[in-house]
This record gives C-alpha cells, structure tokens and sequence, in this order.
C-alpha cells in the first residue's frame, strides 16, 4: 500500500544493502504482480478476454493512485495498459515500445520528472531488461524452454535445433532408466519440472545481474552503493514477492468476508514475508553488503553510458559481438565499484572546512598530500530513536561528493552527542586507519565508540596535552586535556581534546568545546593561530578575552545551529571576536564554510 511510518532504519538500511529496495517500497513489480494475478484468475473463470483486460487496467490504475508513489508504479500501469490494449487487437507486444509510450505519456504530464532519480531507474531497469536480458534470454534459456514442449513426440524434434534435440533426447534417456523404478510418468514429469526450475532459475540469474550491472552508475551517483549481494538476494526475495502480493491482496479482500478464511492467505504471506525479511537480515548484515562509494568522476560518466548503449546494440548481433558488449558493461561496473575517483582537494595546501551539522560540530581537514580526517561527526539529541543519521545522512554525502572513499583519521574531542551522534556510521562508510581521542575520563559515548572502532580493527590513538605528530604535512599538537587532572571539579567539555595543527607558516586552533578553565591552559601553551574554531558552539562559557589576545586569529569560525534554543552564539561572544579584529564565519548563516592554509596565509573560499 506504500505505507512506510513504521519502518525504522536498520530494516531500510538491510533492504538498501541487499538491492532489494525495490521490494520494500511499492514498484512497478507490485502492479505485474497483481495484474498477472488478477487477469489470469478472471481467464481461469471464463471471463471475456476483453473484460478481463478492463478491469485489470481499471485495478492497476486505481492501486497507482492509491499508493501514489510516483513514476515506478505509473510506468508499470501505462506499459501493462499498452499490452493489453495490443493483445485486444491481435498485436504482439512489444517491452520497447510500452516503455516509450509509458515515458512520453509521464513527461507529458510532467517534463520535469526526466530528471527524477526514481524516474530514471525505474525506466533504465526496463530498458535493461528490454534491450539486454530479453535478447540473451532468446539466445540462451528459450529454445531449451521450447524444447520441453511435447518432450514425447520425436517428430518435434526436427523443427528444434540440434543440441536442443539433444537436450531432448538426453531427458528421455534418463526417463526411460528411471521408469522401472518409478513407472513411465513420473520420470518424464519430474524431468521437465526439474528442467523447467533450472532455466526460470537462470532467468532470473540474467535479468538480475544485468540490472545490477546496468544500475551501476546511478547507484553510485544516487546513493553511493554498490550492490555487492544484490544477484542472490534478489534471487532470493523476488520469487517470495510473487507469493506475498497477491496471498496479501487475497487476505484483506477475504477479511470483509471472514476472517476465519482469511487465515490462510494471511498464513501464507506472513510465512513469505519472514522469508523475505530473513534473507534481506542476513544477506544484508554481512560486511561485503555495505559497499559505499564517492561521486563517479566524468569519465566515469561517461564510460558508462557509452558501454551501457553498446552493450545494448550489439545484444541481438552475433555472440561475439554481443559477449563484447557485455564484457564491456562488466568492465566499466568493476572500474565505478574498485577504481576510486581523483578527490575533489587542491593538493599542497592544507584544507580545514566546517561542515554545516546544525547544533553540533563535524571538522573535514584535507592534508597537503590529499588525506583526509574528519574531526567529530555530529548528531541529534535523542538520535537513537530517530530515522535521520547526521553521520549517514549530512557528512557521509558531502565527503562522497569530494569524492573520499577512505578516511585516514576520525577524531572525537569528547562523547557528548552534538560531536560523536554521527561517527559510528561515519566509521562505517569510510573505513578509517585510526582514530584519535583525548586521555581523559571515559563517558559512555566515548566508550561505545572506542568499542566499536576495535571490532572494526582501527587503531585507536590517545592523545594529551604536549602531545605532537605528524600527519600528511601538517604538524599536529595537543594542547588538551591536561596528562593530569587537576584536583578540582571539572566540566565534561574541559576534557576535551584540543588541537593545533600548523603548515608552514600558517595555523589553526581547534578547540572543540573547551571552556574558560581549558582556554586558560591553552593560552600558556603557545595556541597562537590564524584561524580559532570558536569553542562550543560560540557559548558564553568560552571564547575568553585571554584566549582571544593569546591566540590573535584573524578569522574564526563558529559551528552553530540555525535558531537553536540555546541562545548560540552568544552576542557577548560575537562582540569579542569582532574586537579582536578576527573575520567571523557562521554556518547557520554561511553554510558550510572552507578555509585554505597555504603556508603563508589563510583564505576563506566558496570553492565547494
């Protein structure tokens, strides 16, 4: 029905990881379904044939309404309406052609939709198995299909091709050794059902690998995912759709009846749907599932568009050329999923970027060698019981479209939610080396996070104040938290790990959410910068005059949330950092801001 309010993410995010999406939402697979079914079950009742056509386009376009889901289930109405309409009139169909009277009859409606990712997919899918699956069907599975027919009769065999008059020969062979044990009939049956199995098992082999290697692309472009498992999920699930439509439909129609002869359809759909559910779990929780990757660079592109119309010229010529075409697709498939794309960084420079997470603060540093470290990750109060991932949802696609595949580095200053909410998938996505805390007191969110990164096997370095490294040119310097707590009560943000990192003559303090007490200790440990990522959020409890006369920025930046309710950033704040003469950046009111360290100065660029 398209219902999808209680759906929680992990159940989506199985379903995306397996390429089985399509089967959770409602697609154009849901209005063949019940069209087959519908229309066969009025023929087996000796409905007219024109009739039966009527009232199946009158329920498949009545379910495209109700569910209203947009361009699958309306593709899938107009294609099913131009085939019935063509059989009426004794005209063969044609897969091609209802595709195209499909897309012009939804562009004419609405001409903006071409550009829709659902539009594309659901009509590029179509056009793959029109333009490629079909033909390798006809070449390969079909005449062995054919052959099954009248398998008794040897005068049949002269109208089929050699090896599939083999073939035939062959199942009577076996049937003919089989009978004196199991009769004359049920060698022959139990022969052509288990033939028949293995080519609808192919079948689908080809159409689904096909389609994932057609969709290639736009999965990389749309959702960043390669669907690794996709083949024998879909393999899988499918046929228990076929099942679970229609035992579905049966049992809420039969349930205005009674709901005693409900239960059994009901039964056999909730048996499908464990099925189901089952395979997408496990297929999808394996790690090989979740295979994330950047925005395909332009000759990417452009590759695979040229191998995908190829492959589909050349699928109804010679094998040869139509195993070319084919070998070609694989290729530039393998090229998007393994080959990672040229970042989108300038190189030699140092690249330090605030990303706008609303209340909360996620940091992406490019080194002057092109790695990439991602200093906190964000998140929502609550997060837990929500549907939307500021680390899935916010910084995951922003760090794909700089076209970053791995993290070198993820840092967390300290486990308060605004900064860790986001990194576990985070970590899931871009598989980073290591990970980077302060030496301080364990808080829950740090500890679950420091778990997580072991049963991922990254490195988990600690860090304090004195503390320095290198890392891809920069020259990287804790200043907090202190190696020793001081004997007094301390704030959780006082832990917090700050950094400074230097490239030649140029710097940048990031202070997390250090406070008034920290900014004091910073101060004596030569924190001068150039650029001062304003400590929590631009709050009152930091930002002090010492620290600003200390550090000498001259610009700054805040990570704050559009009218947040904590008052951020404060006006006394904001008044001292204009006093110090520093250029103030905010992303509630900038975006997402990038500052450019070249060694001799500090640029603040619109470049992305």
């Amino acid at each position: 029905m398209g219902e999808s309010a209680f759906l929680d993410r992990n159940t989506r995010a199985d379903f995306q990881r397996s390429g089985t999406y399509h089967i959770l939402v409602v697609s154009g697979m849901n209005v063949s379904i019940l069209a087959f079914v519908v229309f066969w079950t009025l023929r087996r009742l000796r409905a007219g044939e024109l009739f039966a056509s009527v009232l199946t386009v009158v329920l498949g376009v009545s379910y495209a309404f109700l569910t209203d889901v947009g361009a699958p289930v309306w593709r899938s109405t107009i294609m099913m309406a131009a085939y019935l309409a063509a059989r009426l009139v004794y005209r063969d169909r044609s897969s091609l052609n209802a595709l195209g009277a499909a897309a012009l009859g939804l562009m004419i409606v609405d001409p903006k939709s071409l550009l829709d990712a659902s539009f594309q997919l659901t009509f590029l899918s179509v056009l793959i198995v029109g333009a490629l699956a079909i033909p390798v069907i006809e070449r390969s599975s079909q005449p062995y299909r054919r052959g099954l027919r009248h398998i008794g009769s040897t005068d049949y065999d002269h109208a089929l091709r050699p090896r599939v008059a083999q073939f035939r020969l062959d199942l009577r062979m076996i049937a003919c050794r089989l009978a004196p044990f199991l009769g004359p009939r049920i060698p022959a049956a139990t022969l052509i059902t288990a033939s028949r199995c293995g080519i609808a098992l192919y079948d689908v082999l080809i159409v689904s690998g096909l389609i994932q290697l057609g969709l290639a692309l736009p999965m990389a472009w749309y959702f960043h995912r390669a669907t690794v498992i996709g083949l024998p999920a879909n393999m899988l699930a499918v046929p228990l759709t076929e099942v679970l439509m229609p035992s579905a439909v049966l049992a809420l129609a039969l349930g205005f009846i009674a709901t005693s002869v409900a239960k059994v359809p009901a039964l056999i759909a909730g048996i499908a749907l464990e099925g189901i559910t089952g395979t997408v779990r496990g297929l999808g929780g394996l790690r090989l599932a979740d295979f994330r990757l950047p925005l395909p660079d332009g000759w990417m592109v452009v590759g695979a568009m040229v191998s995908l119309m190829v492959s589909m010229l050349l699928a109804r010529r010679r094998a040869a050329w139509s195993c070319l075409g084919l070998a070609s697709l694989l290729l530039t498939t393998l090229w998007i999923a393994l080959v990672p794309p040229r970042s989108r960084s300038v190189g030699g420079v140092a690249e330090i970027t605030a990303i706008d997470v609303g209340e909360g603060d996620a940091t992406l540093v490019i080194a002057p060698d092109r790695r990439a470290m991602l200093i906190d990750a964000g998140g929502m109060p609550g997060s837990g019981k929500s549907n939307f991932d500021i680390g899935e949802d916010v910084i995951s696609p922003y760090l794909w479209y700089r076209r970053i595949r791995q993290l070198d580095v993820v840092v967390a200053t300290h486990g308060h939610w605004d900064h860790v909410g986001g990194m576990r998938n985070v970590i899931a996505n871009f598989r980073p080396r290591e990970l980077w805390i302060g030496d301080n007191p364990p808080t829950p969110g740090l500890e679950f996070l420091v778990q997580h990164a072991a049963r991922e096997g990254i490195v988990v370095r600690r860090f304090s104040a004195g503390d320095a490294t290198s890392w891809g040119g920069l020259a990287v310097r804790a200043l907090a938290p202190a190696k020793e707590a001081p004997n007094r009560p301390r704030r959780p943000n006082d832990d917090c790990l700050a950094l400074k990192m230097t490239y030649g003559n140029t710097s940048v303090l990031l202070e997390g959410d250090s406070e008034k007490s920290t900014e004091r200790e910073l101060v004596q440990q030569n924190a001068a910068a150039g650029l001062l990522k304003v400590g929590h959020h631009g709050s009152s409890t930091s930002t002090s005059p010492e620290l600003l006369v200390g550090v000498h920025p001259t610009m700054a930046v805040i990570s704050v949330g559009r009218d947040n309710t904590y008052g951020h950033p404060r006006g006394d704040v904001l008044r001292r950092l204009e006093k110090s003469g520093a250029s103030v950046y905010r992303t509630d009111l900038d975006g997402l801001v990038t500052f450019i360290l070249d060694g001799a100065s500090i640029k603040a660029t619109a470049l992305h």
